[in-house]
């Protein structure tokens, strides 16, 4: 019996081994036919003439040291990546009323790098020394206070990622962009660190009856706006740092107002008073600025949160496809209203949809990355993404979307983005 027992264990073990090495040469098969219809130089080739530092050779730059630290106290991206900049219009003014958009197409992951991250400026960025800034918290409240910067981060931190956009990011009237930065690049996204604007309020003794909070910034514009108090006592933050550092200027040193989903003009930067008051301000902000203008000639006033929205931003408009088969697809998603559910993409012009994956964190009101494997056959074709946030609100198309709206509004459109992939790869605004 004993011996038996030894010969079953030794074919086993037989045909174990013979198993992982029939995986192990699949596997290598699978992996030579990707990387086959990926692209690739094969080891055995020559390279090209003036190609002296590819491979088998030993390139310059393994040749000698490379720069000291001390060379960039700050550091800096590659000279190579020298292209990746925000997307500033050459015939937009750039001080009374500016706006620089995020190089999307050009990023990965979910967080925005603070140098790329979105600006729109009413009156241009003021140079704020954080010793001589105050936080005014006044109106109805028991304990109307004066904060410094020092103050305000003596309470209790916290840290959360959340996405910014600007409201008319981009707005429904032609000439339409070109490129992903171009149509959505007023959005990007952080981790921002700061206090609970709750906790502050409770500091000074919120009144019972104050309903709202009047926000207003320390720029030349001091731009003004107000704020629900059930925002203001949920998830609102006053923000002092961004990605780890301080706040630059563009983004509202020393001090911002964060209240994540809510349109990007209402995170007032360079904060400097909170009023606590029964009624909103009406000001210019929310009249005659980032209001919707209806078919009925009526005006949809104090819209608040960012419907769910996603946009590829590989391939897109731009971009081009070199060669045939496999290609990644991906993009963002986001929702003012917690977190995306599903994103759907469709490659034949909307007629059909597949589920993209998902990349973890999926994160309530921050950017989430999708993405979804595709085979491209030289043909033309028309790709786009619909995004689908917890709520079960489905992205629209622009025709569904401007049913509803009309076409004399200037903010707020969510529409989807479709990109069209002409036969040599090249990738345009399929809407223009």
């Amino acid at each position: 019996m004993a011996s038996k027992t030894t010969a079953a264990s030794a074919d086993k073990a037989r045909r174990s081994l013979s198993r992982r090495r029939l995986l192990g040469e699949g596997g290598a098969l699978l992996g030579s036919a990707v990387m086959g219809s990926i692209g690739g130089q094969a080891l055995a080739e020559q390279p090209a003439p003036g190609s002296e530092n590819l491979p088998p050779n030993i390139p310059d730059w393994m040749k000698a040291p490379g720069a000291d630290m001390g060379s960039q106290p700050y550091g800096t991206p590659s000279p190579f990546e020298k292209n990746v900049v925000k997307n500033i219009q050459a015939n937009l003014p750039q001080y009374i009323s500016a706006s620089g958009r995020t190089p999307i197409g050009d990023l990965d992951g979910i967080i925005t790098p603070n140098g790329l991250f979105y600006e729109r400026h009413h009156g241009g960025v003021p140079a704020i020394d954080p010793e001589q800034h105050r936080l005014m918290l006044h109106g109805l409240v028991e304990r109307p206070t004066i904060f410094t910067m020092e103050d305000i981060r003596r309470f209790p931190s916290q840290s959360r990622i959340h996405f910014l956009e600007c409201s008319g990011n981009p707005v429904y009237t032609k000439p339409y962009g070109k490129t992903a930065s171009d149509l959505v690049g007023l959005l990007s996204c952080a981790e921002w660190t700061g206090v609970s604007l709750k906790l502050v309020l409770e500091e000074a003794g919120l009144r019972p009856e104050a309903k709202w909070l009047v926000a207003e910034g320390a720029d030349a514009a001091a731009l003004t706006r107000s704020i629900p108090i059930e925002k203001c006592l949920d998830d609102a933050m006053l923000v002092y740092s961004q990605n780890g550092e301080r706040l630059r200027p563009q983004q509202g040193y020393p001090l911002r107002l964060l209240l994540p989903g809510f349109e990007g003009n209402m995170n007032v930067k360079w904060l400097r008073r909170l009023k606590a008051v029964t009624e909103p301000a009406y000001s210019r902000e929310e009249t005659s600025k980032y209001t919707d203008l209806m078919p009925d000639g009526t005006a949809r006033e104090f819209t608040f949160y960012m419907e769910a929205k996603s946009i590829i931003t590989r391939p897109s408009g731009g971009q081009q496809l070199r060669q045939k088969g496999f290609h990644e697809i991906t993009g963002i998603a986001w929702t003012g209203h917690g977190k995306i559910k599903r994103v759907d993409i469709s490659v034949d012009d909307g007629k059909s949809w597949q589920e993209a994956e998902l990349q973890e964190p999926v994160l309530t009101r921050a950017l989430t990355r999708f993405r979804l494997p595709w085979h491209w056959d030289g043909e033309p074709a028309v790709i786009q993404s619909r995004a689908i946030d917890e709520t079960g609100y489905v992205q629209p198309t622009f025709a569904e979307l401007t049913s509803v709206r009309g076409v004399n509004s200037y903010y707020h459109n969510n529409a989807i983005q479709p990109w069209r992939i002409d036969a040599q790869g090249q990738v345009t605004n399929a809407n223009a």
